[in-house]
């Protein structure tokens, strides 16, 4: 009787669930592998571009404190 009640429930997994989600499991492993899409692309370029920018500020506003105060850097590292 008790074997029963675990092979039942085990079959049934075998059936169905263990294939759903091998199946699952499997397409989306495939579409993780696909790559970016292209508004993906884009959004990363446009990020890249608004990174440099903010880079190109940065290192501005570097120079600026570097000639009208010296010693500011030493202050905040």
């Amino acid at each position: 009787m008790s074997a029963g009640l675990i092979i039942g429930p085990l079959i049934v997994f075998l059936i169905f669930v263990a294939p759903l989600w091998l199946f699952l499991h499997y397409r989306s492993k495939r579409k993780s592998n696909v790559g970016l899409s292209n508004e993906d692309r884009m959004r990363l370029d446009t990020l890249a571009a608004k990174a440099q920018a903010l880079q190109a500020r940065v290192d501005s506003l570097e120079r600026i404190l570097d000639a009208e105060t010296p010693n500011w850097r030493g202050r905040y590292e």
